[in-house]
């Protein structure tokens, strides 16, 4: 929305309070729709606290793709970063059917068309939701490095990105002080070359951010509510939430749950082929990374570093499994053996995290109305782009509730593209 519309009398209930959903309430807190968020933890750990803090604006292709379909198998774990456990076949086996149809060359083209558009509102939407809350300073807009270890990756990688669609980024070749000290923090390994991106960013301080957001929606109003969803119903045409045993109405339900959101849409009868696409990382709680290095990533090793105000994170995987499955410790120690093999300064073992980011197999965000109950609204499935896209789904999702033509064409992020009762 250009200019804020005030909706008194309003109600919103909003599920869920990663960052997606946070940036939604206060959204729509602003425009005057009174807002009550539902998140069961008072401090939650899903995949909005423990990403890269890498706002990817380059990332506009979306990785259902003929590319992705053909290196799978040389990416799969241990070779490569791509987990296909043979335990959760019956978890992953039906997405990765859906997401092959998903690959073709015109829906790639389709959906690279549809999150490029997405992609460049999204720092301009940071830029307002932190000033909004007065958190400028944890937005850092100073690019990203991609960094190789081999003259070999180093050719192929560059001749990758310069032919690549990366939207309203930019890219050059890193200078040669800033190969040095690339090299300096990664002593162990020769760095061959790297890359710099420009218009990308991060958040440096993902708790802070965390902790500004809800205190801005309590000072405006809103309520959170410490309770775990249990299902969202239809009454008529009308959605309902099931939170502690009761029945919840509200002008606008909106669904920002992540992996959850699937789960919960099955009592209405939704069926949503959503899967929890597993990140892990490590965190050294002190580290003599520079302040001002961006965040790295080794793309040899399919990992990406990130300086945050509580320590050194190194994160990576993309595991394909149930929600609730058992972390992979593998997976960890695959983590500690590259960090130890660059030379990072990093103290290890280091802390251990795994989160789920949900996942649809066209990997476009679900964003929209719900076309059986209208007062159902819809934000879930940002796939790798929930901190990048949090921003400027909050205000997506306020437009709409506005009845507001928002900012892009929310038609390719319809969920009823899958027909399955949405």
């Amino acid at each position: 929305m250009k200019n804020d519309q005030v909706l008194s009398g309003k109600t919103a209930l909003v599920i869920g309070g990663g960052l997606v959903g946070l940036s939604a309430a206060v959204r729509l807190q602003k425009i005057g729709i009174a807002v009550t968020l539902f998140e069961p933890q008072e401090k939650p750990k899903g995949a909005s606290w423990g990403n890269a803090g890498h706002l990817a604006i380059e990332q506009v292709q979306p990785l259902a793709s003929p590319a992705t379909i053909r290196g799978a198998y040389a990416k799969l774990f241990p070779r490569g970063a791509l987990a296909l456990p043979a335990a959760q076949i019956a978890t992953w086996g039906p997405f990765a059917w859906r997401m092959l149809g998903a690959s073709t060359p015109a829906r790639f083209a389709a959906g690279t068309h549809a999150l490029s558009a997405l992609l460049a509102e999204a720092m301009p939407a940071w830029r307002r939701l932190c000033e909004q809350a007065g958190t400028t300073h944890l937005l850092r807009e100073d690019g990203h490095f991609v960094a190789w270890e081999s003259e070999a990756s180093a050719a192929k990688g560059r001749a990758h990105w310069r032919t690549t669609d990366i939207g309203t980024a930019t890219v050059r070749d890193a200078t040669p002080g800033e190969l040095a000290a690339i090299g300096q923090l990664a002593p162990r390994a020769k760095i061959a070359g790297a890359i710099r991106f420009g218009g990308s960013g991060q958040i440096t301080d993902l708790g802070a951010l965390a902790e500004a957001l809800r205190a801005l929606l309590v000072a405006s109003g809103g309520i959170i509510r410490h309770a775990a969803a249990e299902g969202i119903y239809l009454s008529g045409q009308t959605a309902q939430v099931r939170a502690d045993g009761v029945l919840h109405d509200a002008d606008h339900i909106v669904l920002c749950a992540g992996a959850a959101s699937a789960d919960l849409l099955r009592p209405m009868g939704a069926r949503i082929p959503l899967i929890a696409e597993r990140g892990y990382h490590i965190q050294s709680a002190a580290s003599c990374w520079p302040h001002d290095m961006p965040p790295v990533a080794f793309e040899d090793r399919s990992m990406i570093v990130t300086r945050f105000a509580g320590g050194l994170r190194a994160a990576s995987f993309v595991e394909f499994s149930a929600r609730d499955a058992a972390p992979d410790p593998a997976k960890w120690d695959r983590l500690r053996h590259h960090v130890a093999e660059l030379g990072l300064p990093f103290d290890l073992p280091g802390e251990p995290w795994i989160g789920a980011r949900p996942t649809l197999p066209d990997y476009l965000p679900a964003i929209g109305r719900s076309r059986r109950a209208p007062n159902l609204l819809y934000a879930f499935g940002h796939q790798h782009l929930g901190l990048t896209l949090a921003a400027a789904t909050g205000e997506a999702v306020a437009a709409l509730a506005a009845g507001s033509p928002p900012a892009i064409n929310l038609a390719p992020f319809d969920p009823a593209r899958f027909g399955d009762m949405t």
